[in-house]
């Protein structure tokens, strides 16, 4: 048995749905596309796929096998790209998830650099904010804010960042200036979330990570750019990294508010599977973002007089 050959097939049955639409696909007869998939049963001794009349669904150990099949397969294709190419020249297509807001502010202005010194290197920037499943979502680096689970993955350290609670002027003269976390609940929270409820702000405490304060919010968004507006205009106090907001800071559109009481930094790690560190695009990717990284001032901390 062609064992890249049967999980092409495999992959591209679960894919398309269908034996039938598979052999389509590849192409390949319904015969041989079958033939290959039961091979693959009988090699690792489970059943895969279970068939009806209408469509196949995945067992247990299939699903196991799909998502490692689509990664090996792509590793096969990134081997073909790459022994293929001028040795001196990366060359190939990267797929990046950020969280939307870095990605957009800071990532992508980036990018313009990077393309221009490796024509032969496209990228996928996909604006997620998720943790995302990168062998399911076939994605080859992950940027990622917050401290991170003990994990297979390779991870370098990009900055730090700096979450901060802050208010228009015109708003604390409304409603006064909150001096400690339990302040908060006489005041009009503005909350960033993809789901309205219950939300709880970290704040410094005598423990390393601090201690979290439930918060009733008046306004939640799934936007920062949006809440932030909101807060210049004087609808409450938003807790946002503090990079977002210095120019507001600078300006005195917004002011800073319980600095005695702000968590430690929260790291951003830039994440890959270490199968990718073979790959020269994947390197050089690497290697011009942390370069990047350096030079850019978007997330130096404001001082503690704004």
């Amino acid at each position: 048995m062609d064992q890249l050959a049967a999980m092409a097939a495999f992959v591209r049955a679960v894919e398309t749905g269908s034996l039938s639409a598979a052999a389509r696909a590849l192409p390949s007869s319904l015969t041989s596309v079958s033939r290959q998939i039961s091979a693959l049963e009988e090699h690792f001794g489970t059943r895969l796929l279970l068939r009806t009349t209408r469509r196949l669904a995945l067992t247990d150990d299939g699903q196991i096998l799909y998502e490692r099949a689509k990664s090996i397969l792509g590793e096969m294709r990134e081997i073909e790209a790459a022994l293929a190419r001028d040795p001196h020249q990366p060359s190939g297509r990267i797929r990046l998830s950020s969280p939307s807001l870095v990605g957009r502010l800071v990532i992508a202005p980036m990018l313009v650099e990077f393309l221009r010194r490796y024509p032969a290197i496209s990228v996928d920037l996909l604006l997620i904010d998720r943790a995302v499943d990168m062998v399911e979502e076939d994605i080859h680096l992950a940027v990622r804010i917050g401290r991170l689970r003990d994990s297979q993955l390779v991870t370098r350290k990009l900055t730090d960042l700096q979450m901060i609670v802050c208010a228009a002027p015109d708003y604390l003269a409304r409603r006064g200036e909150p001096h400690t976390p339990d302040d908060l609940a006489g005041h009009d929270c503005l909350v960033f979330s993809d789901s309205p409820g219950s939300a709880a702000w970290r704040f410094a405490d005598s423990s390393k990570t601090g201690r979290k304060f439930r918060i009733s919010g008046r306004l939640w968004m799934n936007s920062l750019d949006a809440l932030v507006a909101a807060a210049r205009d004087g609808a409450g106090v938003v807790r946002v990294p503090s990079w977002q907001v210095q120019s507001d800071l600078s300006s005195g559109r917004l002011r800073r508010l319980l600095l005695d009481h702000e968590p430690a930094p929260t790291p951003l790690h830039l994440m890959l599977q270490p199968s990718r560190l073979a790959s020269p695009k994947i390197r050089a990717f690497v290697d011009y973002l942390v370069e990047q990284w350096g030079k850019t001032d978007a997330f130096r901390a404001p001082s503690a007089r704004q």
